[in-house]
């Protein structure tokens, strides 16, 4: 049997239609596999980035809050309770608002809501009175002075998130 170069050529048409050899699927696979796998840890740092910027951000935003609160006491905008020496009794009071002193039916609110520790996932934060020491992490419970996260981890730069 004899072949002539039609039959060469339809014959190679035909195999290249069919599809990739298992040894090509095997290739691409096994490529495909060691990309995504150098992705992962990649991956894993970016959603730790994201919970960081997250973490600062509300502790920005609750020591802000804490600040005002205790600009408007000193500013005479809202009554000073006794032992607080200006700063918020607690974080909810920052949300709930209190009255303003020479104001009819105005509330000061200074957050919207207490938001959630990235690290953590709850709602409690560590607080530190005024009277405690700066790195107190038992809350003497006269006021708010400062708030810290509860996580035990270590950030990407190598601090603890309880110490930021």
């Amino acid at each position: 049997m004899s072949f002539s170069p039609i039959m060469v050529l339809s014959r190679n048409r035909r195999r290249s239609g069919r599809g990739l050899t298992l040894v090509e699927l095997i290739a691409t696979v096994a490529i495909v596999s060691i990309l995504a796998l150098g992705a992962l840890p990649l991956t894993k740092v970016v959603i730790q980035r994201q919970k960081e910027v997250e973490l600062r951000r509300a502790l920005r935003d609750m020591r802000t809050a804490i600040d005002r609160y205790h600009d408007a006491a000193l500013g005479g905008q809202i009554e000073i309770k006794f032992g607080t020496d200006g700063w918020p009794p607690d974080l909810d009071t920052l949300v709930e608002g209190v009255d303003q002193l020479n104001a009819v039916d105005k509330r000061l609110r200074f957050l919207r809501r207490i938001p959630t520790d990235p690290m953590t996932g709850e709602k409690e934060w560590g607080l530190r009175s005024s009277q405690d020491s700066w790195d107190a992490t038992s809350h003497g419970g006269q006021n708010v002075y400062d708030v810290y996260s509860k996580s035990n981890g270590t950030a990407l730069d190598g601090s603890k998130y309880a110490d930021w």
